[in-house]
Formats: C-alpha cells, structure tokens, sequence
C-alpha cells in the first residue's frame, strides 16, 4: 500500500493564501517569543502586518513537524527591513497566521 504525501505548496500559494489571511488583522496571531523579539529590535505591530500582507519570501514555505505550513517573508517598511516567520495554522473557525519570530 502506498502512503500519501501532503501537497507542498507553492511559495506563490502560500503567499495567496497568506495574504488573505493577513487581511484580517484578527485572524494574526503573535508568539510570545515574537513579541519579545518585536521590543527587542524595536519593531511595531504595523510593520509585522505590512510584511505579512507584501513581502517575499526569502525562506521557502515548507511542513512543520505539526503539520502547518511555515515560511519566513522580508519586506522593507518605514525605512527598516523586517523578516517575519509565520506559520498558517487550521483551527476549526478557519486559518490564523501566526508569527513566529521577528528579525530585523
């Protein structure tokens, strides 16, 4: 018997579905450690959400060991470059992109 794989998206679909997510600023989840991050480097909420909803993706989107999809996005916004890494994650009400990490 043959077992299944999982699709592999592509980045372009990751992005699509990404972005869609992101448009829902609600539906945009932070890790604490992401937090921690974002004060660290002096890096706001507004531009996390930018890079989520235009940046590109630098790191390949790829399965996690618990089955989400991860990829990390760079996008340059007031004047800082930021490096976001986000996970797409099912919940039964939908999908919630959560964030990772944050680098600048």
């Amino acid at each position: 018997m043959a077992t299944v794989k999982p699709l592999q998206p592509s980045d372009a679909g990751f992005l699509k579905k990404l972005r869609a997510i992101a448009q829902d600023s609600a539906r945009v989840v932070l890790t604490d450690h992401a937090k921690k991050r974002m004060r660290q480097r002096r890096i706001g909420l507004r531009q996390v959400i930018e890079c989520l909803r235009r940046g590109r993706i630098v790191e390949p989107a790829h399965l996690t060991i618990h089955g989400d999809w991860k990829a990390t996005l760079e996008h340059q916004y007031a004047g800082d470059k930021v490096k976001v890494a986000v996970a797409i994650e099912k919940q039964e009400d939908g999908e919630l992109a959560v964030v990772v990490t944050v680098m600048d």
